[in-house]
């Protein structure tokens, strides 16, 4: 499943849909609405979304309405934290450096 979610989030428009779907549920139309794709292409990316498990689909009347689920994502924080401490380090030595060599 971790290979899912950073394959998932790897394309820039199923981020774009992450960072949508965090400000509150949406159906496909309204969420389509926001890129230049089609339904279609944005209702394969809901797939790709939903297959990580990143999103849930709701049926309402005759809507379906995806919301997002950010649990999967805390893999990719820890993933990406451990290299905080890394690029802390080199701008640490970065700033040194150029105090020392104005």
């Amino acid at each position: 499943m971790t290979a899912d979610v950073f394959m998932a989030i790897a394309d820039p428009t199923r981020r774009r849909l992450l960072d949508l779907l965090a400000r509150g549920d949406r159906d496909v139309g309204t969420l389509a609405a926001r890129f230049n794709c089609s339904l279609p292409a944005v209702s394969q990316h809901l797939k790709k979304l939903r297959d990580a498990r990143l999103v849930t689909v709701t049926a309402a009347g005759n809507r379906r309405l995806y919301r997002l689920r950010a649990r999967p994502l805390k893999t990719v924080f820890d993933w990406t934290t451990a290299y905080e401490a890394f690029w802390a380090a080199k701008l640490h030595a970065l700033a040194e450096h150029l105090e020392k060599n104005p």
